[in-house]
């Protein structure tokens, strides 16, 4: 059987959204722990990295919510409204984390620029706060390859860009810890260098989130690789002699097609029409393709 066989059918089962909810609501847990205890480490170790770290795991807190609330409404079956479904609440959660993402690395970086144009205000940071952020490194990454797994597990991207959220906080506990060991080697800029560091990081990955949402929900089409293989597809179908006129949008993480067929003129409209389904069957079955909507041309053409 093709590996891809029954794709759609195992892209919408529930097993897909208890994958989505369970992951989600682990890193919900996760990053509460992670924000009160980054958060009251430095404030009483002082360490201006530590609580921007701690912000940060607030945004993923935050963004686990906003990815709950989009699971739960991308499921819903079309309706008069959206005959098509609400694929595309994914594509509206992933610019809404990119936005997160944005606003919060700029945040991180005004506030860190701000100590740096005034060392006087940089203090030394307490021991504890190496420990923290070393700890909280530990549990992000391990947040990080979870989320993933579950996410091409699940083929959601839209978990997928919570997964690499995570991971941007396992970057940026990185980068504090290394700016908070400086500080306590006697280098006290470096604990503000961590957090403008961080807050460029954060910065850069919400801006290539929102840049690609945006472009998915402004009717972006499918790869050229994806393309090749609806089209192979398409072709391979008893009756069609050739495909023409291919186009493609998305939806979430599925695909709207368009297409043309050349099917021998000779044929009865009955048996052009059942060539059509069979080529939609297999494509929908075997790609990830929400519809096929075909239109049969008569070949040759006249």
């Amino acid at each position: 059987m093709n590996p891809t066989e029954d794709w759609l059918q195992d892209d919408q089962t529930p097993a897909k959204e208890a994958a989505v909810k369970r992951s989600t609501w682990v890193s919900v847990f996760v990053n509460l722990g992670l924000t009160i205890s980054q958060v009251a480490a430095g404030i009483v170790s002082g360490s201006q990295g530590l609580i921007a770290d701690g912000i940060h795991s607030l945004s993923d807190l935050l963004a686990d919510f906003v990815v709950l609330v989009a699971a739960h409404h991308s499921k819903q079956q079309a309706d008069e409204q959206h005959q098509y479904g609400h694929h595309r609440y994914e594509n509206a959660a992933s610019l809404v984390l990119g936005l997160l993402l944005l606003a919060v690395g700029v945040g991180m970086a005004w506030s860190a620029v701000g100590k740096l144009r005034d060392p006087g205000s940089i203090a030394p940071v307490h021991m504890i706060a190496l420990w923290v952020a070393l700890g909280a490194l530990i549990v992000k990454e391990a947040l990080f390859r979870y989320m993933l797994a579950v996410a091409n597990r699940v083929r959601s991207s839209m978990l997928v860009a919570n997964a690499w959220h995570a991971r941007s906080d396992a970057a940026s506990s990185l980068v504090v810890s290394v700016g908070i060991g400086g500080n306590l080697l006697g280098m006290p800029f470096l604990d503000p260098v961590a957090a403008l560091i961080v807050g460029l990081l954060v910065g850069k990955m919400g801006f290539e989130f929102s840049y690609s949402a945006v472009h998915d929900l402004m009717d972006r089409a499918a790869t050229k690789e994806e393309t090749e293989r609806i089209r192979q597809e398409i072709l391979e179908t008893p009756g069609i002699l050739g495909v023409h006129d291919l186009k493609t949008r998305r939806a979430g993480d599925l695909l709207l097609v368009d297409v043309h067929l050349d099917i021998d003129a000779n044929l009865t409209v009955a048996q052009g029409h059942d060539i059509a389904v069979e080529a939609r069957r297999r494509v929908v079955t075997r790609h990830p393709v929400l519809n096929l909507m075909t239109h049969v041309d008569p070949y040759p053409h006249s």
